[in-house]
């Protein structure tokens, strides 16, 4: 965007829109949006245990990535079409209706189809609540400003894991899910108060053909993932006949989008060297998010036998670490440039990693929180520095599609990450039964008894045993996936241009 665009768009909202108000809407947005994330983690172990079918866990959390990886695209390109507030306000309403069907739900089938209700509505959320920072502030002022932004993911994170630990102990996970309705009412009624566009509406032309092939293609190789080693063989029919469809998927897919008008993939914007890395290292980074979240808690509970407070309590470190490094790569890109910044930020993702490939039954949860506290570092340092990027790098009427981009691609990490990670988990559970011979006796149910304190201690001597050790051999072989993720991901980053404008 030009100098002159750019004041004209800050001026016309400048008059209409008072920016404290809406910043602190945005925030709220992205607190339910955020809360969720850390809240149903904390959640899972006790909702699992109720509604039984330890197989589907996986897919409560793929389910809900994948429709906000296919539909986050979709909302950035409507939101530079519509504006940002209608098109934030329609995704909030769905992601409310999600919500409500996640707290009613009496089986995993029915909240996994919540979930993908709920996915569908936060597609909109964090782009657009992102992109609205985008639009109202200047480029010094995002720096700040989206660092700023970045305390709401530690506020959720400290809130949300506490939260869910109480409500799961003391009144009912259910109402993980229900919190969520009068924050999005309050941020509907606030955006509509405070935030005023003025820009001309344009006739749709939604790729929706994009979107169609990109959901089979990510949806094809998902089930892979998830059920390869363990409904099917990896060498199967049905695998190779899915691998196939989501390859042809994604060759079509990559070929319609060259061609379309308005693509809800512009691959245009991946010639700049700045956006090609940071979109490919939040893709890494999405999977080792997503791989912590969903499987940090079930190690604390399961194998460390500690209540659900303490597990979340043991997550929330690595979003009290996040928002720590946004505010300070916010001032640091500024001053060493986001490369080195986002160098730093790679070295603490790795060791943060090594952290919990060391965890064992015997250990404290403070050090997997010190491992959580360190991976957080790493994701406040690297985010924050490539959505300034991004948005610095891109016109006014491309801004909501290149940070729904960038925020696509992590997205697609961690609907990749949790059923890669999660296959891997079954996987190596089923391999262990085997391996014991008890595979008669303990199946992947049989793990959901470690994760409820009544049930664990009606467990016998031997099958407690050979659960927990089963769990911590697989889940460390879960932690060794994420940790090549974190070297993958600062690999990445060495590639950033070693000069950038900000």
């Amino acid at each position: 965007m030009s100098m002159e665009q750019d004041q004209f768009v800050l001026e016309t909202k400048g008059r209409k829109t008072k920016r404290p108000y809406v910043l602190a809407t945005v925030m709220l947005a992205m607190f339910m949006a955020a809360i969720e994330a850390t809240i149903v983690a904390t959640a899972m172990p006790a909702i699992v245990a109720e509604l039984e079918d330890f197989s589907l866990y996986s897919w409560v959390f793929s389910s809900y990535l994948l429709m906000n990886a296919v539909t986050v695209l979709i909302y950035g390109k409507l939101s530079d079409l519509f504006g940002r507030k209608p098109v934030l306000t329609v995704g909030i309403v769905i992601f409310l209706f999600g919500s409500v069907f996640c707290g009613v739900a009496s089986s995993m089938e029915m909240l996994i189809f919540a979930r993908f209700v709920q996915g569908f509505g936060a597609g909109a959320i964090m782009p657009i609540a992102t992109t609205i920072v985008g639009d109202i502030y200047t480029k010094e002022e995002r720096a700040k400003i989206q660092g700023f932004l970045s305390s709401v993911w530690g506020i959720s994170a400290i809130m949300g894991p506490a939260i869910g630990g109480l409500l799961v102990e003391f009144v009912s996970w259910r109402f993980v899910f229900w919190i969520n309705i009068p924050l999005g009412v309050l941020a509907i009624i606030g955006l509509y108060l405070f935030l005023h566009e003025n820009i001309e509406k344009q006739k749709p032309k939604i790729d929706y053909g994009g979107a169609i092939f990109l959901t089979i293609a990510v949806t094809s190789f998902m089930f892979i993932l998830v059920e390869g080693g363990v409904r099917f063989e990896w060498l199967s029919i049905p695998v190779l006949l899915l691998g196939l469809l989501s390859i042809l998927s994604f060759i079509i897919f990559v070929f319609y989008e060259r061609k379309v008008d308005n693509p809800m993939m512009p691959f245009d914007l991946w010639k700049e060297r700045s956006i090609l890395i940071a979109n490919l290292t939040s893709l890494t980074t999405g999977v080792m998010l997503i791989g912590l979240s969903t499987f940090l808690p079930t190690f604390v509970q399961g194998v460390m036998e500690e209540k659900a407070i303490v597990a979340g309590f043991a997550l929330t470190a690595m979003s009290v670490g996040w928002p720590i490094a946004a505010m300070i790569s916010g001032r640091a890109i500024l001053k060493i440039g986001f490369r080195t910044t986002s160098i730093l930020g790679g070295i603490s993702l790795i060791l943060g990693s090594i952290v919990f490939i060391l965890l064992s039954s015997s250990d404290s949860p403070v050090f997997a929180a010190f491992g959580s506290f360190l991976v957080g570092i790493g994701m406040g340092l690297t985010t924050t520095a490539f959505i300034v990027s991004i948005q610095s790098t891109v016109e006014w009427n491309k801004r909501g599609v290149a940070t729904a981009t960038n925020m696509f691609m992590r997205n697609v990490g961690s609907t990749i990450g949790a059923a890669l990670l999660g296959g891997i988990l079954n996987s190596q559970l089923l391999s262990y039964f085997t391996r014991k011979g008890v595979e008669n006796e303990l199946n992947l149910d049989s793990t959901t008894l470690l994760l409820d304190e009544q049930q664990r201690t009606s467990l016998t001597a031997k099958a407690r045993m050979l659960l927990q050790e089963g769990l911590e051999i697989a889940l460390h072989n879960v932690f060794l996936v994420v940790l090549g993720f974190a070297i993958l991901s600062f690999i990445l980053i060495t590639f950033l241009p070693k000069k950038e404008k900000i």
